[in-house]
């Protein structure tokens, strides 16, 4: 009997890059209630639910993990990484805040605000957000 190759599913995840008035956007710090990555700075947002649309996981997931509500103001960028049960694209959008005030759920400890430019020194921060990140800079750079 021939053994089929496991392929893993494809799985969507969302990250919101929420931008003050002073251009920082917003980090969260991943607490011990998670199962992976813990200690590292992220992005808000997460896992899409199946039959649920991404602009709806961003906001909710935005929602959930720092009481704020957000508006979507335009894509940040793609990449996509494996976790060890799935391969993860992950698809971040900008926003800024609509409303709400800033309380953290329990899978984060702690936040900051920080320049795009600053978290290139930013220590522990999520090795998957780094692709968009470079692709932010790189947008804005003048041509």
């Amino acid at each position: 009997m021939n053994a089929t190759p496991t392929v893993k599913p494809f799985r969507l995840a969302v990250k919101a890059v929420i931008l003050d008035d002073q251009q920082r956007c917003l980090l969260v710090r991943r607490s011990a209630f998670n199962r992976n990555f813990v200690g590292c700075w992220e992005w808000p947002g997460g896992k899409v639910d199946d039959g649920e649309d991404f602009a709806t996981a961003l906001l909710r997931e935005a929602r959930e993990e720092t009481s704020l509500e957000i508006e979507i103001t335009g894509l940040a960028g793609a990449t996509e990484f494996e976790m060890p049960l799935a391969k993860v694209v992950l698809v971040c959008m900008m926003a800024r805040v609509i409303g709400g005030t800033l309380k953290l759920s329990e899978e984060h400890d702690d936040f900051a605000w920080a320049t795009l430019e600053e978290l290139t020194r930013w220590n522990n921060l999520l090795e998957t957000m780094k692709p968009v990140l470079k692709n932010l800079l790189e947008r804005k750079e003048p041509s």
